[in-house]
């Protein structure tokens, strides 16, 4: 285990290797992730309408 100087400088040697994203990345990769999250909430919903419809459609046949 190292001593906590050589951990911290460990630590910012790590840390200054990271490559932050740029504003415009962070917006875009935002908006992509909103627009999918949308696109499967209306996928969901329309498969979750068929399959209520045909439910309703063969109890009401049988019932």
């Amino acid at each position: 285990m190292a001593n906590p100087l050589q951990f911290i400088q460990q630590t910012r040697s790590e840390v200054s290797k990271v490559v932050w994203p740029t504003r415009r990345e962070v917006v875009l990769t935002t908006v992509m992730v909103l627009v999918m999250a949308t696109l499967t909430a209306i996928f969901f919903f329309i498969v979750d309408w068929f399959i209520r419809t045909g439910l309703q459609l063969i109890l009401g046949f049988f019932g």
